[in-house]
């Protein structure tokens, strides 16, 4: 840097140089110079003449410019030369501006000693303006003045229209489109295009189309010539003519349809079944296309839509035109007529000429019949043909017999007779009789039938045998052997099937019949399903009728085939930008033609334009309708097809359909942005096209974003409407600020994605802006230190700042000027005088200039304080606005230290912090405006002052101010468009935020239209001038509707148009205005869901897997469509999460077979219906229940306490009832003999309880096989398992031999201990059975392992029965083996002295005295009548009752089975066995007849000597019974316990004794069954437990089972409830529980 002063006379000049070449002069006028360097020396200049220097040239003068009168587009300019700054010029820059865009350099080397240059190759119709500057050694010299602005004249464009495209649009329209000529070539503004279309190839003249709005690029040419080439040309013109023409292009119209028929039309029958028609081909210019052929129509009279139709191929050589339409009924008059078509569609028909077919043989006779069959003769009788084919002029009948033609006899009969006699026929002779009609063409087609003279026809009966082979995909060959004739010749052979699902109970369809075969022994069944289940059965028809069916044959499945159809219905929607959704009706089930889980759809799609790259997804879903085909380009048309696959192959494809995704926003920016700064605050933009497979839609204009790179501040937008400007000045930009600039494009969908990169551009420096924050932090009288900021606008880089300071009087004109570093950030001033105001200014410089100053005043004085506050703020109401305020205020006292700038701060009310707006506020300001504020809400606002000293107290908060009302900021956000019915759709949206609505929400406006897919097809390629105007010309203005209620979240817009696709948008307004729209939503209009469920839905059961359900279609006005189809739900009451399935029906039927279900359940039912657009709501569910079947096996079969003669069995329900438990059916059986008998033991046992028994008739180291089934309407399946009685491995050994002691009334068993086997022992059990060869059972059990005796009562047996007794150990491994018996033992009990009988005759005699006594002593006192009557009286009432007898009722008290009756037999034993228990019971001689049932198969031949029986069946007895019918043997009363019942009672039985074999009688009728359900007693008789007790029969080993009960007796007409358990207890051993139910022999009585 280098810095020279000069001073001449009173001017001193100052010439500042920098290496940029940089001169700036400064020229003060004063009388002292007083200079301040950084080294604070103060230098005078004494005065000095002024020294020549070199300095920058000065601009060129008087420049001017002028049109060339020689040269076309061009401009002479001139100029005079100026000052060259001391140095000599090196050149002459010259700048110029086109159409006022910003200046760029067209020549930068024009000689330095020209004055004039001509500019050439400019454009017509642009204005030019130019200015020039110098250049020496120094550097570049300022410009000069423009010239003045310049315009050169318009000339016709330069160049066509670019890009010019046509399309058929219809059969007499074509688009066509272009581009404007390139700007450089339109030599003017456009005023409009001239378009000019001709036919092509013709000598005609061209019509002519004037566009005269320049921004339209397309125009449809209408009323053309069907399917017609027409060759077109575009010219654009402007104010100076019409420019040249396009390059032609040439296009057809659509074709059409043919507009007249085919002429000469003649028609004629050919054969009984075929006619012949000729034409010849009507004009091609009548045809409007490419003649695709021709077709042949042919139709009854009164039955115009069922027309044949026969489609000929054109030929083009012959000029008559030849075709048959075969295939029709003889004999029938017709209408034929011909048509020509072309792609588009059929033309007119000719007219009509009606003929009838020739007449043909009549077909055969119809029911043909005997009746009256006598020896010699009969009645033949029949109808007429179902097809005559020709009138009918006889018949013909014979006959013959049997396989002798040479016996036939033959009769011709009239047209009206339809019954003949045959007679002199041979008695019990086969003849054959045959019967057929007459035309004029001949005999036609025989009716024969065999019968037998003297004998009647019978009906046939079935074919049997019946066969199958040859099993294909569709046929299958029967082969069977005829069944019985019914002596007369079989005319049919009928076939019927199952199909699909085979059972019992499903339905025989009729699949195939063969007539007039009575020979055949096979046939073949066609048209059947591939890969479906059939059975087949068939019948024989002879002339009596039809036969029973035949028995079904083996189940047998068709081969696979692959599908034969394609999905119908097939349509496709827009699902979004890069999507789209696909519908079709699936397959029938009958139609997968294969294994159904293979069963699938292949989706094929690709662009409609480019067959390459077809792409295709396969859907494994057999009851899938629709897919979502994503990942598409957006805004682009494509092609698809569906077909069915199978595990075989592929099926046929559907009709292709076409859809286009939606529009979106461009995928990507622009490409070639580039950004050039034209000015300090203006950058020039420019950029190119979206590429084409990005713009995903129409370009309706451009973007530039642009923010400064260094800041954070939020990017700001350009907006060019349009899409054929691609350039913009961006202006009011900072100054030398680095801006990142990208550019997008937007559709009607919104903004696209940026360009990348970002492109970085600086504007241009400029003077800076002032400094600020100046502050004085130290003040003396002499001296003062100011502080400072660089400029907040440096619009460049700080070369140096310049201060200047003075005194502030009126008559002061001496400043002191300090030129400092740009680094510098303070400085001091010295040498000034006290108490005075001091002016500083203080500017930065750039290379362009020094800035604008700062200025601020300053007292030396001491006595500074900081600044008073302010008043309190006050916001007049009409400067109040939306989004700012204006405030004032009164400035407190400075302090003696001037105010440098104000804080001005708010807050939002009620509870928002203070917040700063400002910092920065002029300190000579007294008003404020506050904006960035939100609309309607309330603020308050406080300001302070801060002088050099500090800052004042904030002033006292303004009045609460509320801002106005503004529009909405915000649109709502539209949640879902979905159709609601077929003319309107359900918007649901969410509002904005309250603080986003910017005052109150009055409500809501939707704006929809209709958008025209079909027409945007053609503007692919668009430029869009006028968005607005342009885009109208494809869809429809905005409908809109006002929604008042602001509380609204939703709305069915309605009115639509069917099958239309419609935008809507959604607004809120208040009451400034109304907000933003939100992004356009488009939905399709015309397919709705159902609204409604189906109806009347009902259930009936059909078997115990079906259901049959039946319902009505939903209401017609909420179809809201054609229905497809049903949705049926079902499943398992109250198990809907793990049951439910779903049947699907594609077809509109109004019932379905549910099956496979399972039996006697209720299951759940609703059904819903569907359409095209998706499913309606669920019918309210419906209750069914299947029928009863046969139950599962029962759970599991479990077997407990098992010895070497009986087991405790027990088994679970059955895992499925599917109806109500009746029983359970036992069987069991040795699986090898036993003593060379093996027996089959069958029970069973009534009652879904209880699920357990005890057997007991087994023999020792048997394995015995046991099976059980449950039954419920029938029997289920058996679960069975096998068991070996007899100690298993590691089971305890025998005990010692027991030995028994007796005393009083109480038996003793001593026993010692034996092997514990492979664990100790835990317990013993003592088993006991009557000694003559009863069946051993446990008496007592749960006996400790420490005790080897045990003591019983002899009141738990039967008295005078002689027992034996065995112990048996348990460990963990079970029931080991048991001891030796012990010596038998009777248990009669000893009689005690008073029951002697001397003692009796003892008491006999003193009762005798004593009455004699009484009686004299009563004679004496002569009242002996009183006291005998008294006697009397008391002998009577001290009787006894008499005992029940056991051939009464006896009593069965276990539990859950019924009373047995017992009769014929008189026990002469006492029931003393539990009589101790205080229990009476009723003994079971057998298991209760009411739930047990012992089959005759268990009676070996052991056994033969038994006396037959009426009867070994058990009965029920009932409940009801009397107690007065028991017997002296079922009640005793003991006197001596109180009055307490507590004698038991054993039965005993035997089914050797033919006594008691004979003794079971059945139960008389119209008694009541008990309940289920047995009886307790509600108090217990029995204080505390007591030993088990011990039953047993007194007989012959035998194969009936008895049972074994201990019950509790009841007092009479009581009741009780039986206790269960769910553990099987003991069945040997009286106690309250329940008994287990007992199979076997009885053991005790």
């Amino acid at each position: 840097m280098i810095l020279t002063f000069c001073l001449c006379l009173s001017h001193f000049l100052i010439i500042f140089s920098e290496p940029c070449s940089v001169c700036l002069c400064l020229s003060f006028t004063h009388t002292h110079t007083h200079t301040h360097t950084d080294a604070r020396t103060h230098t005078h200049l004494p005065p000095h003449p002024p020294t020549p220097y070199r300095q920058l040239p000065h601009a060129p003068e008087i420049p001017s410019a002028a049109l060339s009168q020689v040269e076309k587009r061009a401009i002479n300019l001139t100029w005079a030369q100026a000052f060259d700054g001391n140095s000599p010029l090196i050149r002459y820059i010259l700048e110029v501006s086109e159409n006022n865009a910003p200046w760029t350099v067209l020549l930068a080397n024009i000689e330095p000693k020209s004055t004039g240059v001509t500019v050439g190759g400019l454009i017509p119709a642009r204005s030019y303006q130019f200015r020039l500057c110098a250049v020496n050694d120094v550097g570049r010299g300022q410009f000069s003045k423009e010239t003045d602005r310049l315009s050169l004249p318009e000339e016709p464009p330069s160049a066509p229209p670019q890009t010019v495209i046509a399309s058929g649009r219809t059969n007499q329209s074509i688009m066509i489109q272009w581009q404007p000529p390139p700007e450089s070539h339109q030599n003017g503004p456009l005023q409009g295009y001239i378009i000019r279309y001709c036919l092509s190839g013709l000598p005609v003249d061209c019509q002519m189309k004037n566009i005269t709005r320049p921004d339209q690029n397309n125009l449809l040419l209408e009323d053309l010539i069907i399917w017609t080439n027409y060759e077109m040309e575009v010219a654009a013109y402007n104010r100076a003519g019409r420019g040249t023409y396009s390059h032609k292009v040439t296009e057809w119209t659509l074709q059409g349809v043919p507009t007249v028929p085919p002429g000469n039309v003649q028609a004629e029958p050919f054969n009984s079944s075929t006619v012949r028609l000729t034409w010849s081909a009507p004009s091609p210019q009548f045809i409007n296309g490419i003649n695709q052929g021709y077709k042949l129509l042919a139709w009854e009279a009164g039955q115009e839509e069922d027309v044949t139709m026969v489609t000929v191929r054109p030929n083009f050589q012959d000029s008559v035109h030849v075709g048959y339409v075969t295939g029709l009924k003889k004999f029938t008059e017709y209408y034929t007529s011909v048509l020509c078509f072309t792609t588009p569609g059929d033309g007119p028909r000719s007219p009509p000429h009606r003929l009838r077919t020739h007449e043909d043989k009549p077909g055969a006779v119809g029911h043909l019949s005997f009746t009256e069959i006598l020896d010699t003769s009969l009645k033949v009788s029949w109808k007429d043909p179902n097809e005559k084919n020709g009138v009918l002029t006889g018949y013909r009948i014979s006959w013959e017999e049997f396989n002798r033609t040479n016996t036939r006899v033959t009769h011709y009969l009239p047209n009206l007779t339809q019954e003949y006699r045959v007679t002199g026929l041979t008695a019990l002779t086969t003849y054959t009789i045959q019967v057929a009609g007459m035309t004029s063409k001949g005999q036609g087609q025989l009716s024969s039938s065999t019968i037998s003279s003297g004998v009647p026809p019978e009906m046939p009966g079935p074919p049997t045998n019946i066969a199958i082979s040859n099993i294909g995909p569709r046929s299958v060959a029967l082969q069977f052997k005829p069944g019985y004739d019914g002596k007369t010749s079989i005319s049919r052979w009928q076939v019927e099937a199952q199909i699909g699902i085979i059972g019992e109970n499903e339905e025989w369809v009729m699949v195939h019949q063969l007539p007039n075969e009575p020979d055949a022994r096979s046939l073949e069944v066609l048209d059947l399903n591939p890969y479906t289940s059939y059975r087949f059965r068939m019948r024989q028809v002879n002339i009596v009728g039809t036969s029973p069916p035949s028995q079904p044959s083996r189940k047998i499945q068709t081969l696979q085939a692959p599908p034969d159809i394609s999905p119908y219905n097939v349509t496709i929607r827009t699902a979004s930008e890069t999507s789209l959704w696909l519908r079709w009706v699936p397959l029938p089930e009958w139609e997968y033609n294969g294994d159904q889980e293979l069963v699938g759809y292949r989706v094929q799609y690709s662009r409609e334009t480019s067959k390459e790259g077809v792409l295709s997804h396969v859907i494994s879903d057999r009851l899938e309708r629709e897919f979502t085909i994503e990942d598409l380009e957006e805004w682009t048309e494509y092609e698809v097809r569906v077909q069915a696959i199978n595990g075989l192959g592929s099926g046929p494809w559907s009709q292709p359909v076409q859809g286009r995704t939606r529009e979106s926003v461009p995928s990507c920016g622009p490409t070639n942005v580039s950004a050039f700064a034209t000015t300090s605050s203006s950058i020039l933009v420019r950029w190119g096209e979206v590429p084409q497979t990005d713009r995903n839609g129409l370009i309706l204009g451009y973007k530039v974003v642009y923010k400064d790179k260094g800041s954070d501040s939020v990017p700001q937008y350009w907006e060019v409407e349009g899409n054929t400007s691609h350039s913009v000045q961006l202006s009011g930009l900072g100054k030398y600020v680095l801006y990142e600039i990208q550019v997008l494009a937007f559709t009607r969908i919104g903004d696209g994605r940026s360009s990348r990169p970002s492109i970085l551009e600086r504007t241009l420096d400029d003077v800076p802006g002032p400094p600020v924050g100046i502050l004085f932090p130290e003040v003396r009288t002499g001296s003062v230190r100011l502080i400072w900021q660089p400029p907040a606008q440096p619009n460049g880089i700080i070369l140096a700042y310049q201060i200047t300071h003075r005194r502030n009087t009126s008559n002061s004109n001496a400043a002191t000027v300090d030129v400092l570093s740009p680094s510098a950030r303070q400085y001091t001033a010295s040498g000034l005088k006290p108490e005075s105001v001091y002016v500083f200014r203080l500017t930065a410089q750039t290379r362009k200039g020094w800035g604008e100053a700062a200025e601020a005043l300053v007292v030396t004085t001491e006595k500074r304080a900081r600044p008073q506050p302010a008043s309190r703020p006050t916001v007049p109401q009409e400067d109040v606005q939306a989004r700012s305020v204006m405030l004032s205020w009164e400035p407190g006292s400075d302090g003696l230290s001037p105010v440098r700038y104000y804080t001005v701060q708010y807050r939002e009310l009620p509870d928002s912090n203070w917040t700063v707006h400002s910092a920065s506020v002029n300190h000579e300001a007294s008003s404020y405006i506050v904006d960035s504020l939100k609309p309607f809400t309330s603020y308050q606002f406080r300001v302070k002052a801060t002088n050099d000293i500090g800052d004042s107290e904030y002033s006292q908060e303004s009045e609460a101010v509320t801002t106005l009302q503004d529009a909405p900021d915000k649109a709502p956000t539209i949640l879902s468009v979905t159709p609601h019915t077929t003319t309107s759709v359900l918007v649901r949206w969410e509002p904005p935020a309250e603080k986003q609505i910017n005052g109150v929400l009055l409500g809501f406006r939707v704006r929809y239209r209709e958008l025209q897919y079909d027409r945007l097809r053609s503007f692919t390629i668009r430029t869009i001038n006028s968005p607005a105007s342009n885009w109208a010309e494809l869809t429809a203005p905005y409908s809109v509707r006002n929604l008042s209620e602001s509380s609204l979240t939703q709305y069915e817009l309605d009115n639509l148009s069917k099958h239309k696709r419609y935008e809507i948008r959604l607004s809120v307004y208040n009451a400034v205005g109304e907000g933003p729209t939100s992004t356009p939503q488009e939905v399709f209009v015309g397919e709705a869901v159902p609204t409604a469920p189906p109806q009347s839905v009902t259930i009936q059961s059909s078997t115990a897997t079906q259901l049959d359900v039946t319902w009505s279609p939903p209401p017609l006005d909420s179809q809201n469509g054609d229905i497809q189809g049903y949705k049926i739900y079902f499943w398992e009451f109250q198990m809907q999460n793990e049951t439910e399935r779903l049947r699907t029906m594609f077809l509109p039927e109004l019932g379905v077979k549910i099956k496979n279900l399972t039996g006697y359940t209720t299951y759940m039912i609703s059904v819903a219906a569907f359409n095209a657009a998706g499913d309606g709501p669920r019918s309210p569910p419906t209750r069914g229940r299947t029928q009863q079947a046969a139950p599962s096996r029962p759970s599991f079969l479990h077997f407990s306490e098992l010895t070497t003669t009986s087991v405790n069995m027990s088994w679970g329900e059955p895992g499925q009832a599917n109806g109500i438990i009746e029983g359970y059916r036992l069987v069991y059986e040795p699986c090898t003999p036993v003593d060379g008998v093996s027996k089959i033991v069958t029970v069973d046992v009534k009652g879904s309880t209880p699920l357990w028994m005890k057997i007991k008739d087994l023999a020792d180291g048997v394995t015995y096989n046991f099976r059980i089934r449950a039954k419920t309407l029938t029997y289920g399946p058996e679960v069975e398992a096998n068991i070996t009685t007899g100690p298993g491995e590691g089971a305890p050994g025998p005990p010692g031999e027991p030995f028994i002691s007796r005393y009083g009334t109480a038996l003793t068993l001593h026993w010692t201990s034996g092997d514990p086997g492979r664990a100790p022992i835990t317990r013993y059990v003592i088993e006991a059975r009557p000694s003559d060869e009863g069946l051993w059972d446990i008496l007592i059990k749960d006996i400790p392992k420490e005790v080897t005796s045990y003591t019983l009562n002899l009141d738990m047996l039967r008295e005078g029965v002689t027992y034996d007794f065995r112990v048996i150990g348990v460990n963990d491994y079970g029931y080991g083996s048991p001891s030796a018996p012990s010596p038998s033992i009777s248990a009669q009990k000893v009689s005690p002295f008073y029951e002697e009988w001397w003692f009796l005759v003892v008491i006999a005699l003193v009762g005798l005295i004593f009455i004699l006594l009484l009686v004299f002593i009563l004679i004496i006192r002569g009242q002996s009548k009183k006291y005998t009557k008294k006697a009397d009286s008391g002998s009577h009432s001290n009787s006894t009752s008499l005992p029940l007898s056991h051939g009464e009722m006896v009593r069965l008290d276990e539990g859950r089975f019924p009373a047995l009756e017992l009769n014929n037999r008189r026990l002469s034993v006492k029931n003393s066995f539990c009589r101790k228990n205080g229990i009476y019971t009723r003994s079971p001689p057998r298991p209760s007849p009411g739930s047990l049932h012992y089959s005759d198969e268990d009676v070996s031949t052991k056994y033969n000597d038994l006396i037959p029986a009426e009867n070994s069946s058990l009965t029920e007895k009932h409940s009801e019974i009397s107690d007065s019918q028991g017997s002296d043997s079922e009640y005793e009363v003991d006197q001596n316990r109180g009055g307490q019942q507590k004698t038991h009672s054993f039965v005993n039985h035997y089914i050797s004794d033919p006594t008691y074999y004979n003794s079971w009688r059945r139960q008389e009728k119209g008694v009541s069954r008990p309940p289920a359900y047995g009886y307790t007693q509600p108090e217990p008789l029995h204080p505390q437990p007591l030993p088990q007790g011990l039953q047993g029969p007194k007989g012959s080993r035998t194969p009936t089972p008895s049972l074994l009960s201990c019950s509790v007796s009841e007092p009479p007409s009581q009741h009780g409830t039986l206790l269960y358990s769910s553990r099987p207890p003991s069945s040997l051993g009286c106690s309250s529980t329940q008994q287990p139910p007992t199979a076997g022999f009885s053991s005790f009585v």
